[in-house]
């Protein structure tokens, strides 16, 4: 496949770095984005020759901010059951037998905070925030997004962050346990790779083997997920939800009870 909107890279020690490369969307990603990005971790995570897989976004302003509101007028522009195969991505972070990690800098914020808490291990630098806007744009993840963070944070933490849709600094997400560490900017690459370093210094088998052990204590979420991407393809098609994405872009606060109301 050639990509347009991720970088791959694989480096000699066997770490295979994937880049959402949009900068200019904040590194929100659209229907071609998340095929790459699907592709790209097929790829890494059955050679054996890699051992450690490192997910970022380009720039130092986001990781990622979620799906890309121009591409979204009630489903995405892709295929999948929201016209996003999102869930496809998120299913395989978790199944490829390699440790995943996130690299924050900037915005982790919808469903770039979605695919953050899924990566095994999360580190981020001081000026990143990471949160969740669904209920602002007419959205939501139904599945890994909520029931998954709350194993992550606990419950009552993860009705706030997706209910209220407040910013948090990395250090706040890492005293609640979002973020494994945080670290000056400037010395962000150099932690990633120490991590990396020690991770690549351990047996693959067993670390997949403590990855698969993991995941399936959680199994159960995929099942929530396929079933609430179902209804959430519903609900994109409705007026409240279409509202969201036409307040972000005509830049006014959405009016979502005044197609509540209607109902």
């Amino acid at each position: 496949m050639h990509y347009e909107d991720i970088l791959y890279e694989v480096r000699p020690a066997g770490v295979a770095r994937i880049t959402i490369n949009r900068p200019d969307k904040y590194n929100a990603f659209r229907g071609q984005t998340v095929e790459e990005l699907i592709h790209a971790f097929q790829k890494a995570g059955w050679d054996r020759s890699i051992g450690v897989i490192v997910l970022t976004g380009a720039g130092e302003k986001a990781f990622c901010t979620g799906g890309d509101q121009s591409a979204h007028d009630g489903q995405y522009d892709g295929r999948g059951t929201i016209g996003l195969p999102i869930d496809e991505l998120q299913s395989l972070i978790r199944d490829v037998p390699k440790p995943v990690i996130a690299r924050v800098d900037g915005f982790a914020v919808g469903g770039g905070n979605v695919l953050a808490t899924i990566c095994d291990l999360t580190i981020a630098s001081d000026r990143a925030q990471l949160g969740q806007v669904g209920p602002k744009v007419g959205s939501v993840d139904p599945g890994f997004g909520t029931a998954f963070l709350s194993r992550i944070i606990g419950e009552k933490k993860a009705r706030e962050v997706w209910y209220m849709c407040r910013r948090y600094t990395a250090a706040e997400a890492e005293r609640m346990g979002l973020v494994n560490v945080v670290v000056p900017a400037a010395e962000l690459d150099a932690e990633v790779d120490r991590w990396c370093a020690e991770l690549l210094e351990r047996s693959p088998t067993a670390i997949a083997l403590a990855k698969r052990s993991f995941n399936a204590d959680s199994e159960n979420i995929r099942g929530i997920a396929s079933m609430g991407m179902q209804a959430l393809s519903l609900y994109y098609d409705t007026d409240e939800s279409k509202e969201g994405g036409v307040a972000f872009r005509e830049k006014r606060k959405p009016d979502f009870r005044r197609h509540y109301e209607k109902k």
